[in-house]
């Protein structure tokens, strides 16, 4: 089943040409902020409570980021070895996922298959794309182990990291609005095969920057699970970032940004440049 948001926080499945739209069955009456009712639909297990749902055309829905307001998100870089040695040509990525772990990316950053990747005005740097698979947290929990991690999963989506290429904290330099796009929709486990076993790739302006499988992480993810796990309580609707391969490369005004995931989607995205004055702290 393919879930997504659309229209406004309102959430349903696709079947053919249409929505299923369900938010009556996931949304409290007066609720409006936060964009939650995703999360009621990973909590469920996409299972609805009531019969009664609205179709419309597919096409007549304004398609947002499918998960709106998690409660984190976690990335794991340096995930595929290739994309290490490629970090090493430039700036030093010294340790693999294995053996420095993850860290957060602001949930402000997230945006959907409908808007733009929008790259700040930073003279001199370059913001590049990574393409990662998105494992959305279903049932979730502490102390998950390798065994069980399969169960804490509700469905994968595609994800692009986009970072500004510098030495400044991780965080912020990957953090920017918009630097997060996440869709087009979720794909549930039970209708992918093998998800350790899938082409992932990345092209701009119809050139092939990125083209990897995810069977090449060095970090899998049961393991991705079992770790962020054992520090935290993963809740219904976290999304993990798996790691980018080799071929990261800039971004800039105009581009076109097509990313696939075989059996997950395809995200397709404009980039455009922002004419706001960086702040000071960019200079240093």
């Amino acid at each position: 089943m393919k879930w997504i948001s659309f229209d406004g926080g309102r959430v349903g499945y696709i079947e053919g040409e249409e929505v299923v739209d369900v938010t009556p069955q996931f949304s409290s009456t007066s609720e409006t902020w936060p964009p939650v009712n995703m999360l009621r639909v990973a909590a469920a297990g996409g299972k609805g409570r009531s019969a009664d749902v609205t179709r419309l055309p597919l096409s007549s829905v304004r398609l947002e980021c499918p998960i709106q307001w998690p409660n984190k998100v976690i990335a794991f870089p340096a995930n595929y070895r290739d994309h290490i040695v490629e970090m090493k040509q430039g700036l030093v990525s010294k340790f693999s996922a294995d053996g420095q772990g993850f860290f957060l990316k602001a949930g402000s950053s997230l945006s959907g298959p409908a808007d733009p990747i929008v790259i700040p005005a930073i003279p001199g740097r370059e913001v590049h794309h990574e393409s990662e698979l998105a494992v959305i947290i279903g049932g979730g929990g502490r102390y998950i182990s390798r065994e069980k991690a399969f169960e804490a999963i509700f469905g994968y989506s595609c994800l692009i990291d986009v970072v500004v290429r510098g030495k400044e904290e991780r965080v912020m330099r990957k953090s920017f609005d918009g630097f997060c796009p996440v869709g087009p929709h979720i794909v549930t486990a039970d209708e992918v095969a093998d998800v350790q076993n899938l082409t992932i790739s990345l092209k701009v302006n119809g050139q092939m920057r990125q083209h990897a499988n995810t069977r090449d992480f060095i970090v899998d993810i049961p393991g991705m699970i079992e770790m962020a796990s054992s520090v935290m309580t993963l809740f219904p609707g976290d999304i993990i970032a798996s790691g980018t391969p080799a071929g990261v490369g800039p971004l800039s005004d105009g581009d076109l940004v097509e990313m696939s995931i075989e059996e997950v989607g395809s995200l397709c995205l404009r980039v455009r440049a922002d004419n706001h004055a960086p702040h000071a702290v960019w200079k240093k």
